[in-house]
């Protein structure tokens, strides 16, 4: 690919921002614009305080910005120049109508179809980025077909396999980069141009190219899998518990198997972010919509489980202080779904604060980086809670402490001074086993691990 390019993407969210992000700096030959109808979200991607937090991500941006990185609110614009156009905008759960509550909602991803086939000037190749159900392309191609004569639509889906807290390092060194198309001339061209973008950084045999249909399915298929061996471990932890096994000498166990191997296999609260309910739960839909009864139940019982674990850490914690909560002020430590983000969408930590404020428990939350964004998800759910940048002063007075994101700077706090300054007995209910357990319980907490035995004093 010798000229220049005009490359646009459309959704400048967690996943849009970063990938152009990653693609101007490795192709400064070609013209980069992220465009959103957000005024707000786009003045921070051209700020020092991007709207999103992933390490290493600042650097990458400003690498290329106002070079051949730009961000901009002009939609149309941005499409009558592009030669080639990323959809990467909100395909969330449907929460109306028919599949309400397993269906993908793309209303948003049709009003930009509408978008790009209005505004474009030229052939263009559009690129699914967005997680779609399958078979949306084609959807998308009788849209682009229906009323542009003379413009050539080609539509590709390259779904993205970034995980939050290390987008950086999986844009810089991914595991492989999956483009599917149309065996047709223009689709084995359109394919070979988004190849030829990646090859910039990317060797040529992590570039995976397939039908367009199964590159739709391998997005949902990838993060099933990765839920479902989570929910896995957590339904094992349970049996742990009653047992008194202990769940990480059992994950260690399993793990060294070179056909299961360690990776996810850490017992936990419960897995969250916005990629693996909703995808899993589109999954059934599709698999239902299709007549596969029994597929579409064994892919939601993984998120059954899910949220069972969720419950059941709750259950554990109102069990273990003597059977009430009610009035007692609990620390929660970590509200992101995971460590080094700040996204808190579907964050086991929501689930367990509303439980826990439905026994009337007074809750006080701490997050490195997600404090703003846990205000808003429990504002919107009317659960009261209290909110403390020091965990050390969230933890004052409290009855007991529940780490719900496997933060290092909570491996490393003074739990001396905090145990002083907690009412006793003091609980510490560790939700990632993340922490040193034998330490805390010499201190003085009645520690409750997930899939161990209780370490306590009463």
């Amino acid at each position: 690919m010798s000229k220049s390019l005009s490359i646009l993407c459309i959704g400048a969210g967690y996943v849009g921002g970063p990938t152009m992000a990653m693609i101007a700096r490795h192709c400064p030959e070609h013209r980069v614009t992220v465009v959103d109808i957000d005024a707000a979200r786009i003045r921070a991607w051209q700020s020092d305080v991007l709207p999103i937090y992933e390490p290493g991500l600042k650097e990458v941006v400003q690498a290329s910005l106002g070079r051949n990185l730009f961000f901009s609110t002009d939609i149309a614009g941005g499409i009558a120049q592009a030669d080639i156009i990323f959809v990467s905008v909100s395909t969330p759960t449907k929460l109306f109508g028919e599949g309400a509550g397993r269906a993908a909602d793309l209303q948003y991803w049709e009003r930009t179809a509408r978008e790009i086939l209005t505004h474009a000037t030229k052939d263009v190749v559009v690129v699914e980025k967005s997680t779609l159900p399958v078979r949306t392309a084609e959807a998308m191609e009788r849209i682009l077909r229906a009323g542009r004569p003379g413009i050539h639509f080609e539509v590709v889906s390259n779904p993205e396999f970034l995980a939050e807290g290390t987008a950086v390092h999986d844009l810089l060194s991914p595991d492989r980069v999956l483009i599917g198309g149309h065996d047709t001339a223009a689709g084995r061209q359109a394919v070979a141009a988004i190849a030829d973008l990646y090859a910039h950084w990317v060797p040529r045999d992590r570039i995976l190219t397939t039908s367009l249909w199964s590159s739709e399915l391998s997005k949902l298929a990838a993060n099933a899998f990765l839920a479902q061996r989570i929910s896995s471990i957590n339904s094992l932890s349970a049996l742990c518990e009653r047992t008194e096994a202990d769940i990480t000498e059992v994950a260690r166990a399993i793990g060294m198997d070179r056909r299961i191997g360690p990776r996810f296999l850490n017992a936990s609260v419960g897995f969250g972010g916005s990629c693996f309910r909703k995808d899993i739960l589109n999954l059934v839909y599709l698999c239902e919509h299709y007549g596969l009864h029994e597929v579409a139940a064994y892919w939601e019982q993984v998120v059954r489980m899910n949220d069972y674990q969720e419950d059941r850490f709750v259950h554990r914690m109102i069990t273990a202080m003597f059977n009430t909560i009610a009035g007692k002020r609990i620390a929660v430590f970590g509200f992101a779904f995971k460590a080094d983000t700040g996204d808190t969408r579907e964050s086991p930590a929501i689930r367990v604060c509303e439980r826990l404020a439905q026994e009337r428990a007074q809750l006080v939350v701490t997050d490195p980086q997600a404090l703003d964004n846990a205000r808003q998800e429990l504002a919107a759910r009317q659960v009261p809670a209290e909110f403390e940048a020091d965990p050390c002063e969230a933890a004052r007075g409290a009855h007991a402490i529940a780490v719900l994101t496997e933060w290092a700077e909570y491996e490393k706090l003074d739990y001396r001074r905090i145990f002083a300054d907690m009412t006793k007995p003091a609980f510490l209910f560790d939700g990632r086993n993340r922490l040193n357990h034998p330490e805390l319980h010499a201190i003085g907490f009645n520690v409750y691990p997930i899939g161990k035995p209780p370490l306590t004093h009463l």
